[in-house]
This record gives C-alpha cells, structure tokens and sequence, in this order.
C-alpha cells in the first residue's frame, strides 16, 4: 500500500496515525502531528525533522509490515528529511560529496608538497608561531574562513526556508518559546524513546545513541571553546600557537577531540547493527560520512598535538587543516545540517504548544 510519492506517503501514514494515537507518548513529531488535519509540505518537512530517529514507534506499530496498511513511520519521514533539506538547500546540493570533502581534506597535503621547500616542511619547528613557519597565519586564517562562511551563508538560507515553509512566526513568540526549544535540543528530550530508550536494532531498548549524541556535541563544543580561548590569545595577548600542553586551548581541544572520538564510533557502531527496514540508505551513508569526518579531524589534531616538535608536523598540520575544511565544506548538504533544521522544528512544536496552552 505504500506510495511512491513521499510527501504523499507522509501524508497516508500521519492519517493512520492521527487515528491511532498509541505512539503519542514516544515523540514530539506525534503530538505535534495530532494538531493537524491536513498537512501541507512545509508542515510535513518540519514533521520529519522533529522525529529523532527513534524507531520504538516501528516496534509498537500494529500496522507496520507485513500488515496490509504497511505503516512505517521511521522511514518515510527519514526519506522526507533527505528530500525537503535538497529542496530547501542553497545553492542545490552538490553530487559526490564523498568524494568532493575527500579532495578537499587531501589538497592542502598537496599544496604544502609542491609549494613548501623541504628543508622548511620536514624540518622540526617548536616554540611560539612554529605552525606559521610552514603555513603563514593569514593563509590559513582565510583557507578557513571563506568555506565556512560561504557554509553558514547557505545554511542559514535553507532553514530560513524551511521556517517560512512551516508557517513563520513573529520575533516575540520566537523568543517566548525559544527556552523551550533549546531545552529539548540540548537534552535530545525526544531521543530517549518516552523514557524507556530507543530501539537500536538489537532487541533491547537502551539510552546509548542519546548519550553518544551527547559526547559528539560535548566534544564539538570544547573544540569551538578551544579555537575561541586560542583566537583571544592570538589578537588580545599576542600569544601564539602552538600552546603549552597544559594550556587551556590544548586540555579543552583536547577533551573534545577524545568527546567527539569516544561519540562517533559509538554512533557508528549503533549504525551498524540498525534495522534496515526502517533506515533510509542514503540517510545512514550521510551519516556515515559525517562521523567519519568528525573522527579524522578529532584524530589528526590530537595526533598533531603529539608530534608537533618532530619533522612530520607540517604534513600533520596541512592534514588536519584539511579536515576542518572537508568539514566546513560538506556542513550545508551533509548530515550536519540536520541541526540547525531540527533546532528549528523544535522551536516550531514549543510555538504550537504554547497557541494549546492560551
């Protein structure tokens, strides 16, 4: 009975579940689908980015495959997800970003090679600026600050998409229900299965792939609190990197890099053992690739931090740099983006649940 057209797929399954309303306990993405009768695509896209992937609803479902109504609520809204974040990006998402992210992390390798003498690339540099000595502050400075900016441009341009998609809003509701939201984001409230844990495919509910989630972000934030602490040290104290291993940019890059490590193979091994059945093939390679960049940057910085006196630091250095620019590349049509559209659906459900409460 399944449709081929995903809007209207979406559209079938919210009806039988609208007339259920078993799963309403597991997850906003219910509750906020029971407040509509119709469902336009906008409303269908911010549906699909406020289920977190759970898949308890899968294991409920009295109607799911091989019943005749063959409801499947994880996958369809998983293809929606992949489906409005292509239509809403800005520029359209670019083919073969694999492949793309995997040139951009190797060519500062091979800019350093062809246009670094040797006897300055493999030499053993250390003390204050011995990283500018291979790669000069403003050109890495500025190798950074064009992809991500450019990223943050077109990120900002989809989701401000898919917030008018969704109906809009004034500033002062925004900012009423905004506690709200971040709340539910920073604690990933709805990935917790209604407070039993979610299904990971192995037969037993648990809270794993929350508190991977959680690492992941932990970690990702300390690097950013790193970079900032390193940024104050550089313009304001006119101290330069590399730091003292006791610094505080290098203990908090340092504990984010082992955060975001310790997170991302988690959530790698939790893909998988996932149920196909409810997996969208080209969702779980985003993934994929997503938490695989993030362990390339992790792990090229720590193992630069360790040998950052030797002679391979200029080859350490071009490879991290390179990962942080894959990175930024891929931010607004891989995984990642996810983020700002979820933060912006929860923000849209604690709106509606307010308009309830009056």
């Amino acid at each position: 009975m399944r449709l081929d057209d995903p809007h209207e797929e979406a559209r079938r399954v919210l009806r039988l579940c609208n007339v259920c309303n078993y799963c309403n306990g597991y997850c906003e993405m219910f509750r906020a689908a029971e407040r509509h009768r119709t469902f336009s695509d906008g409303e269908l896209a911010t549906l699909a980015h406020l289920c977190h992937n759970c898949r308890n609803c899968w294991q409920a479902c009295q109607y799911a495959p091989p019943h005749p109504y063959a409801v499947n609520v994880p996958l369809v809204l998983a293809e929606l997800r992949l489906l409005s974040q292509a239509e809403l990006a800005w520029p359209r998402p670019l083919p073969h970003l694999g492949l793309l992210t995997l040139g951009v992390t190797l060519l500062p390798v091979l800019l350093v090679l062809l246009l670094v003498p040797g006897e300055v690339l493999f030499a053993a540099h250390t003390g204050p600026g011995a990283f500018y000595r291979v790669v000069p502050w403003g050109v890495m400075s500025l190798a950074a600050a064009i992809p991500l900016g450019w990223s943050v441009l077109a990120l900002a341009v989809g989701v401000a998409r898919f917030w008018r998609a969704g109906g809009g809003g004034s500033g002062a509701e925004m900012r009423a229900a905004a506690p709200e939201a971040i709340r539910d984001a920073v604690t990933l409230r709805n990935l917790d299965g209604g407070g039993a844990g979610c299904d990971e495919g192995y037969g037993s509910l648990s809270f794993q792939r929350k508190r991977f989630h959680h690492l992941v972000f932990a970690g990702f934030l300390l690097c950013l609190a790193s970079t900032s602490v390193a940024t104050i040290y550089h313009h304001l104290l006119g101290l330069e990197a590399p730091y003292p291993y006791l610094s505080l940019p290098v203990i908090l890059g340092s504990l984010g890099g082992l955060g975001m490590i310790a997170g991302s193979l988690g959530l790698l091994g939790l893909k998988r053992g996932a149920n196909p059945a409810t997996s969208a093939p080209a969702a779980q390679e985003s993934g994929r690739l997503l938490l695989i960049q993030l362990v390339a940057m992790a792990v090229s910085g720590l193992v630069l931090l360790a040998l950052r006196d030797g002679p391979a630091m200029g080859i350490l250095l071009a490879l991290h740099l390179g990962t942080v620019l894959g990175f930024f590349v891929a931010l607004p049509h891989g995984k990642f983006a996810h983020a700002p559209y979820r933060a912006a659906a929860l923000l849209r459900a604690a709106l509606e649940r307010r308009k309830d409460e009056r």
